[in-house]
C-alpha cells in the first residue's frame, strides 16, 4: 500500500508537469502538447484546444495549484474563430483561435462545460465571475438559440465525436450526455446572473435526459428521439458527475452503471461504448482500448454512490497499469496511442481529490 500511495503522488506531481506544460503563454490549454520530448513520435497531433477538454484540465490545475484556468477563460472569450458572431463553439481550435482540425462540428456539451467549469472556479460567487459575464452570456444565448425545447436544430456530435454518428431534425433526438451538459451549464449560470429564458431551457433539456431513461432496458440510452440508440455508452456517467441532473442513488443509475459493468468494463479497465473501434494509432481503428478518464469517472461516481471499495478498484486500476504518465487509452497489446493526454491526467487528479488523496505535490 505504501508502494502505491507512493505512485499516487508521482503521478500526481506528473499530472502537474502535464497540465502545466499543456497551458500555453496566450491562455489556451491543448489536449497535448505534443511539442514535448516525451510525446512518442507515434503519437497523432492533439496540439489543439478542445474547450471541454480544456476545461477539465482547468479545474484539475488549479486544485493542483496551476493559475490556468482564468487565462483560459480570457482565451475563449476572445480567440476562437466566429464565436462571437455565431456564438458557438466547434470541436477544436487551434492555438490561435483558428477552427482546428474538425471544422465546424457541433458539440454543445462543449459549452455546457465551459459554463461548469467557470462556476466551479468562481465557486458560485457573482462578483467573481463578473470578469466572465461576457463569456457566459455569449454561451447560454448561443445554446437558446439553437435549443427548440426539445433538441438542437443544427446536428450535434456527441462527447467521443464520432462524425458518423450525428443527432438529426429530422427524428428529433439528442445525445443524453450532451444536453445534461447544457442543462446544467445553463442552471449555473443562472444562478450566477438570473435569466429566466437560460432556466426555462435548462429544465427543458433535464426534462430530455429523464425521457432517456429505457426503463425495459434498464439504463440511459446515449441518444433518444424518435429513433433511440441502444449501446450502451459509458458517457452518461456525466448525468451524476460533474453535470448532477441525477441523484447518485437514483435506481436508474444503479442498474445503468451495471449495464456498463456488464457490457463495457473489461479486466477492469472501462470501455466508451459497444462497437467502439477508435484506437488513435491510424486509419485501420484495430479496437479501441480501456480509457483511463473513464476509470476516473466510475471512481468518482461510485465514490458518490457510497461503493468506496469498488471506487478505489476503478483508480487503482490505472495506477497499477502506467508509468510516470497516463495516456488516452490503455491496450492489451502494444498499441500505445496518445501518452500523455491531458485530460486523463485532469481526470485523475479529479478522482483523487474525490477520494480525499492529498493532492499537494
Amino acid at each position: 500500500m505504501i508502494e502505491r500511495a507512493e505512485k499516487i503522488q508521482a503521478l500526481l506531481r506528473a499530472s502537474r508537469e502535464i497540465i502545466g506544460d499543456a497551458a500555453l503563454e496566450n491562455g489556451a490549454i491543448v489536449a497535448a502538447n505534443t511539442d514535448k520530448p516525451y510525446y512518442p513520435r507515434e503519437a497523432a497531433n492533439y496540439r489543439y484546444v478542445w474547450p471541454r477538454d480544456a476545461c477539465f484540465s482547468a479545474v484539475a490545475g488549479e486544485k493542483l495549484g496551476l493559475t490556468v484556468a482564468w487565462r483560459l477563460f480570457r482565451w475563449l472569450t476572445e480567440k476562437p474563430e466566429d464565436f462571437r458572431k455565431d456564438r458557438l463553439l466547434f470541436s477544436n481550435y487551434s492555438t490561435n483561435g483558428r477552427i482546428g482540425s474538425m471544422g465546424r462540428a457541433f458539440q454543445p456539451d462543449q459549452m455546457g462545460t465551459v459554463l461548469w467549469a467557470i462556476h466551479a472556479f468562481v465557486g458560485g460567487s457573482r462578483e467573481r465571475a463578473l470578469p466572465f459575464k461576457e463569456l457566459i452570456e455569449r454561451l447560454c444565448d448561443g445554446l437558446l438559440a439553437t435549443w427548440n425545447k426539445t433538441y438542437f436544430l443544427p446536428n450535434t456530435v456527441d462527447v467521443w465525436e464520432d462524425a458518423f454518428r450525428q443527432t438529426s431534425s429530422r427524428v428529433e433526438n439528442n445525445f443524453t450526455y450532451s444536453i445534461a451538459a447544457c442543462g446544467r451549464g445553463l442552471l449555473l449560470a443562472d444562478e450566477l446572473f438570473p435569466n429566466k429564458l437560460w432556466k426555462q431551457a435548462a429544465l427543458q433539456m433535464i426534462k430530455k435526459v429523464n425521457e432517456a431513461y429505457d426503463a425495459k432496458r434498464g439504463y440511459f440510452l446515449r441518444n433518444h428521439g424518435k429513433i433511440d440508440d441502444p449501446n450502451i455508452d459509458a458517457s452518461v456517467l456525466g448525468l451524476v458527475w460533474p453535470f448532477e441532473v441525477v441523484e447518485p442513488n437514483d435506481e436508474r443509475m444503479i442498474t445503468t452503471i451495471e449495464a456498463i459493468e456488464r457490457h463495457l468494463v473489461i479486466g477492469g479497465g472501462v470501455h466508451r461504448f459497444q462497437f467502439d473501434y477508435f484506437d488513435s494509432e491510424g486509419s485501420a481503428w484495430e479496437g479501441g482500448g480501456a480509457w483511463p478518464i473513464l476509470n476516473c469517472w466510475m471512481a468518482i461516481v461510485l465514490n458518490r454512490m457510497g461503493d468506496r471499495e469498488k471506487a478505489e478498484a476503478y483508480f487503482t486500476w490505472v495506477v497499477d497499469r502506467v508509468e510516470k504518465y497516463i495516456p488516452e487509452q490503455l491496450f492489451a497489446d502494444f498499441r500505445i496511442g496518445i501518452s500523455p493526454l491531458v485530460w486523463s491526467h485532469a481526470m485523475f487528479v479529479l478522482a483523487a481529490d474525490e477520494l480525499g488523496l492529498s493532492l499537494s505535490t
